[in-house]
């Protein structure tokens, strides 16, 4: 898949349905999904966040986190948030759309915004907040053969959750489940 392709079928699709908890007092919340346009093909850049961080250290994720008083909507805080742990500032990213919000266990609304960015990116990471970044393919991602599901009981309810491995990484929680939810949105 290339850039015009990603466009065209991300712009042409209402939002594919995304896991929404019945639980209620959800602080919203974004992170970008950042695509990266390569020569060989499209990527994805995610984090893995530093292991000292009080909530889902270690964890794979996008970068993101909680709406600042002062960001004018969701997408700018996705923007603040990138720059923040990856230093990269948001005139470098080409924001071409969000997915729906998707509710998590740690109570929040979160918002995917999908967004563009050429190969030469700076990447300076904060260190209190991201351990490692890379990449990873878009068409791994999207391949549904990589998600994997895994199905728990919870509050006497089964829920579905999904992990998709790369490499030494395992991608799993609320990454996952966006993750499955742009597959599914591209996919239609």
């Amino acid at each position: 898949m290339d850039r015009h392709e990603l466009l065209t079928r991300f712009q042409l699709q209402q939002p594919a349905p995304a896991h929404r908890l019945a639980i209620g007092g959800l602080s919203p919340a974004a992170v970008l999904i950042p695509v990266v346009m390569r020569d060989e093909g499209l990527s994805v850049l995610l984090t893995r966040r530093s292991p000292r961080l009080r909530h889902h250290g270690g964890q794979i994720s996008f970068p993101g986190g909680r709406q600042d008083p002062g960001d004018e909507n969701l997408i700018a805080t996705a923007l603040r948030e990138t720059e923040e742990e990856l230093g990269i500032p948001a005139q470098l990213i080409e924001v071409i759309g969000t997915l729906n919000p998707l509710n998590t266990v740690s109570r929040f609304e979160v918002l995917p915004v999908l967004g563009l960015l050429d190969g030469n990116y700076p990447l300076i990471l904060s260190p209190d907040e991201v351990d490692h970044a890379f990449e990873v393919p878009l068409t791994h991602l999207l391949d549904r053969r990589n998600h994997i599901p895994l199905t728990l009981t919870r509050g006497g309810k089964q829920h579905t959750l999904y992990w998709i491995p790369w490499q030494q990484h395992f991608i799993w929680g609320a990454t996952a489940s966006m993750i499955c939810q742009l597959a599914q949105h591209l996919a239609r």
